[in-house]
């Protein structure tokens, strides 16, 4: 395995750090967990694909596009926090 450095704020470091430290993790296995973890556009457009097909074949039929923009709409609206509480 090759090691790379990358350029960030010690703001950053130190809190990249401490969230490690957190999980019992060294830096290295957090990062690589976290970007393990995060999917890319491309996988996140499958997987949603894959739900709206599960959803149209086993719960509604009529599902439509306009279903599917409200309920991202709603789902950003709640992540950004004008809806709901984030727990």
């Amino acid at each position: 395995m090759g090691d790379t450095t990358i350029k960030i704020s010690e703001s950053i470091r130190d809190r990249l750090r401490t969230l490690a430290e957190e999980r019992g993790l060294s830096t290295r296995a957090y990062v690589e967990r976290v970007v393990a973890a995060t999917p890319t556009e491309a996988e996140r457009a499958k997987r949603t694909a894959r739900a709206i097909a599960y959803v149209r074949a086993n719960l509604r039929e009529d599902f439509t596009e306009a279903d599917v923009r409200e309920a991202q709409e709603w789902r950003a609206a709640i992540a950004s926090g004008q809806l709901g509480e984030r727990r």
